[in-house]
């Protein structure tokens, strides 16, 4: 492996990480926005706008957009979160030169008015479809009672109010501030030619212009809370509870992650013997989220709601004995083997390993080789998880029940 890096004059950052051995290549744009960057009128403008990339540009209609990604038997998607927008795809190698061509060409789309107002209405159906998603509301709900007025709460794909209400040229000056070259990263990996990539790249941004694109962090002081969204539509009871973690910056984050593995990581875990098995609970999870500057433990449960109460009382029971008394040796083992292996299975494609290297860019500045990763997995200890749980981080737990639930204590 061979890894590249160059900063062009118009401050887009170019990285990319070689290997010959491959028979394909990936390459990505991972701009640095999402509803965190947000102002509440203009809530889901960033996930509005990755649709709107492929509405087509001055040189390409959206038919030509399609078509050529299908013409090159592109591997293409594109998707938005809390913090970040990625538009990829991957190619054999002999369709680099197209392939960063057309995402190039994306990333400075046409914002047609009669295009915009179209994709509106899909944005406003697939948000009106997740209002009858249950497991999507509870967790929206969590997010934003957890964060309360913080940026992160905020809706990846916004309301049916704030996306009715958005013009096109709010979304034009949102797109002109966020995909600034200064605020983008194009990550590369897999059997390419650097040289080729990033002369044909500094040609094809020349014109672009940088802006200032700055990212708030305000303080935050999260609080414990217990909130309940009647819904008698809804047949099932549906829990989340959120607990504070560490942020991406911390180097804490991968024992975070194995914490969360063993509590609630599926098949296996604590969580699945004590509800799962026993019939208490029809699913069960808990995860780990790193975030720019924050970070916070997600979970969920699906069950009876005449068992919501105990089920959540189960929940808070195996928290509570896992910072009490830490995790065994032998699950922690065990999740460092199974960590070890899906890294592996995941990076050993080109397209794979774009997600690793492009996100390790985007909030630490750092590369770091497949094998150097693994080996930071394998050398977390037993005094390295219980110094976590030591912490309490689930001593305050935000909770939010949604289904035909009264009350929760």
């Amino acid at each position: 492996m061979k890894f590249q890096k160059a900063v062009l004059d118009n401050g887009l950052t170019v990285i990319g990480e070689q290997n010959a051995a491959a028979l394909s290549m990936a390459c990505g744009y991972f701009v640095r926005t999402g509803a965190r960057d947000e102002t509440p009128e203009l809530s889901g403008v960033s996930h509005f706008l990755e649709h709107m990339l492929f509405k087509g540009t001055e040189r390409r209609t959206p038919e030509v957009v399609n078509r050529e990604f299908d013409e090159m038997g592109a591997d293409y998607n594109a998707f938005t979160g809390e913090e970040y927008t990625v538009y990829y795809g991957s190619v054999l190698p002999e369709h680099q030169p197209r392939l960063l061509d057309l995402l190039s060409d994306m990333m400075r789309p046409s914002l047609r008015v009669e295009d915009f107002d179209m994709e509106k209405n899909v944005i406003l159906e697939e948000i009106a479809l997740y209002k009858d998603r249950p497991q999507f509301l509870v967790i929206d709900e969590a997010r934003s009672t957890y964060y309360k007025g913080h940026p992160l709460g905020q809706s990846v794909l916004g309301t049916t109010e704030s996306v009715s209400a958005l013009a096109r040229d709010q979304m034009y000056e949102y797109w002109n501030r966020r995909y600034a070259p200064n605020n983008l990263l194009l990550t590369l990996a897999g059997n390419f030619d650097w040289e080729e990539a990033l002369g044909q790249v500094r040609a094809a941004t020349k014109e672009w212009a940088s802006a200032d694109s700055p990212r708030h962090h305000p303080a935050f002081d999260p609080a414990a809370a217990v909130k309940v969204v009647a819904n008698e539509k809804v047949n099932r009871a549906h829990l989340a509870f959120v607990s504070p973690g560490v942020p991406a910056q911390s180097d804490l984050r991968i024992v975070a992650d194995m914490v969360s593995d063993i509590i609630g990581g599926g098949e296996g875990s604590r969580l699945y013997w004590e509800l799962i098995d026993p019939g208490l609970a029809d699913a069960v999870r808990l995860s780990h989220d790193e975030e720019d500057g924050c970070g916070a433990y997600f979970g969920y449960a699906s069950c009876d709601p005449e068992n919501a109460q105990l089920v959540l009382n189960k929940v808070r029971a195996v928290l509570l004995k896992a910072m009490d008394g830490g995790l065994t040796e032998e699950e922690i083992e065990k999740t460092k083997r199974k960590a070890a292996s899906a890294l592996v299975l995941h990076d050993e494609t080109p397209r794979g390993r774009l997600f690793h290297v492009g996100f390790d860019w985007q909030y630490r500045h750092e590369y770091r080789p497949l094998d150097d990763v693994i080996d930071q997995y394998l050398a977390v200890t037993k005094a390295d998880v219980d110094a976590l749980l030591g912490r309490r981080p689930f001593d305050i737990l935000t909770v939010i029940g949604l289904g035909p639930l009264t009350e929760l204590a």
